[in-house]
Formats: structure tokens, C-alpha cells, sequence
């Protein structure tokens, strides 16, 4: 009795303590931008259902900078791991700025990721983990994702990655 009276109360607290996304961002320090319009002619999301479908989007920095170059030549996989981090920060804004709450989201289902490389490179995957890790820092399991981690020659202005991505809404 003892043992379940300590699970149940283990439990309570766990739910009761539980951070919101916001507050797992204010922990680690990161303060989401402003969106800025869309460079072309898209939305940045499109809402389907409880499905939120969000555009491509790239390491554009708090000065309005995008990180670039080619990895395998200008950038190391840790400047790529970066930059796809710096992504994920920026479509987390689209998110917040489309729901209201980070909260309302119930899971990251789908994360497509696009890395500015040379032929020769072979890390993608390791670089776009930049972008996961943080979607599992801020959601916890409900952050974890199906995801592809493709290598391509070129994106547009010279992006170093670019991350398009599926969620699930209340």
C-alpha cells in the first residue's frame, strides 16, 4: 500500500510540475524572434484538420542573417548541427505565433530536412539532429519524429539547412 500510495503521489507531482514548452525554452535560454513575411509566395503554415503543415524555413539568426555555406567546405557538422537548431528555434515562433501556445501542440509528427552540401558529405542526418534535439528538449517524447535528412546541392540564399515540418494540434 505504502509503495502504491508513493507511485500515486509521484505521479500527482509529476503532472502537477510538469514545464509548459515555454517554460522549457525560458530554462534553456532561448527567446523565440519575430516571424518575418515569407520570402516567395507561401504561408509560412497552413492548418489542416488538427494537422498544422509548416513551410520550409532556414538559420536566420536575431539580425536577420542566414547562416550559410555549403557543409563539407564552409561549415563543420557542428556549425550545421547549429544552424538546424537555429531553424527549429525559428519554426517554433511560426508555431507560437500560429496557435498562441506552444502548448496546444500535441506532437511533431513528420520533420524533413534539407542540408546545403557538397557531394561528398555523408552527415546529414547528424546535422538535422539539431533541429530534433531541441523539438525533444521542449516537448519531451512528444517532440520524437518520423524524419527524412537529405543532402541537396543548393537552397535558396545559400542557406546552410532548411526544415519543413508536420504537427499535431489540439
Amino acid at each position: 500500500m505504502k509503495v502504491l500510495m508513493l507511485a500515486m503521489s509521484l505521479l500527482i507531482s509529476s503532472v502537477v510540475f510538469a514545464q509548459t514548452p515555454e517554460e522549457k525554452l525560458a530554462e534553456l535560454k532561448i527567446t523565440l524572434p519575430e516571424v518575418p513575411p515569407a520570402i516567395g509566395s507561401y504561408v509560412d503554415a497552413r492548418r489542416v484538420g488538427n494537422l498544422i503543415y509548416l513551410s520550409g524555413k532556414g538559420p536566420r539568426n536575431s539580425n536577420g542573417e542566414y547562416v550559410t555555406g555549403k557543409l563539407g567546405q564552409e561549415l563543420t557538422i557542428q556549425q550545421g548541427y547549429d544552424a538546424a537548431k537555429l531553424t527549429a528555434v525559428n519554426q517554433l515562433a511560426v508555431l507560437k505565433k500560429t496557435l498562441g501556445s506552444l502548448g496546444k501542440v500535441k506532437q511533431i509528427v513528420k520533420v524533413n530536412g534539407y542540408v546545403n552540401c557538397d557531394a561528398s558529405f555523408k552527415d546529414q542526418p547528424k546535422v538535422i539532429n539539431g533541429f530534433s534535439d531541441l523539438m525533444i528538449q521542449v516537448f519531451g517524447e512528444a517532440g520524437r519524429h518520423a524524419r527524412t535528412a537529405l543532402g541537396t546541392n543548393s537552397l535558396p540564399l545559400n542557406m546552410a539547412v532548411e526544415v519543413e515540418m508536420i504537427v499535431e494540434v489540439e
